[in-house]
């Protein structure tokens, strides 16, 4: 084999090695905007970005109303099926669930109940106060979907646990409300005349 055939494919190479190269580039630039984004709005609500999660079930969309903060800076959300107007809660907060301290944590908001832990794979299975929940350890925090127990079967509750992960652009574009706040609307006055300088309009009517 001569030298110009050694060199021909390795000129056929290099604009496909190029190509490549771009494209993993672009696409760590458009995880870095998503990053950034995320952690825009998240930071605008009082919300810490590494605790922003989302979920999914079937028949169930998202309540906006209901994200927001959660104690001192973690994040809560709720989703509605849309024929039982049953409710779906992914709270995640910092903090840690064994063993010993599952049964001191209540399930939802309700302090003081009893609570029942059951190891299930790599989540607990909790009831109380007439509510299951999942609750996942994650590094520093644990992610939790709770529901009624007579409104939302095990099963479901279970499948919205293990479907909780961190929100993409996309989602983060439809769970997150804008850090930007919106623009104000002019204040309408009606002694400011259409025409002429803007100077307020103090004309007496007849037999003013």
């Amino acid at each position: 084999m001569n030298r110009h055939a050694r060199v021909l494919p390795v000129l056929l190479l290099a604009p496909l090695l190029l190509t490549a190269c771009g494209s993993e580039k672009a696409a760590e630039n458009a995880s870095a905007t998503d990053a950034g984004e995320l952690e825009a709005r998240a930071q605008a609500m009082g919300v810490a970005p590494e605790l922003v999660y989302v979920t999914e079930a079937p028949g169930f969309t998202l309540a906006q109303q209901s994200v927001g903060v959660l104690g001192d800076d973690g994040f809560s959300a709720t989703w509605v099926d849309g024929d039982t107007n049953a409710l779906l809660r992914l709270a995640v907060d910092r903090g840690t669930i064994t063993a010993d301290t599952c049964p001191e944590q209540p399930v939802g908001d309700m302090a003081g109940e009893h609570t029942t832990c059951e190891r299930d794979g790599d989540a607990w299975y909790r009831t109380g106060a007439g509510r299951h929940e999942y609750a996942l350890p994650e590094k520093g925090h644990v992610v939790r979907v709770s529901a009624g127990t007579d409104a939302v079967p095990r099963d479901v509750l279970r499948a919205a646990a293990l479907a909780a992960h961190r929100p993409d652009a996309a989602e983060t574009d439809r769970l997150l409300p804008s850090a930007d706040p919106a623009p104000a609307s002019p204040v309408e006055r009606g002694d400011l005349p259409r025409y002429g300088d803007g100077a307020p309009d103090n004309r007496v009517d007849v037999g003013g």
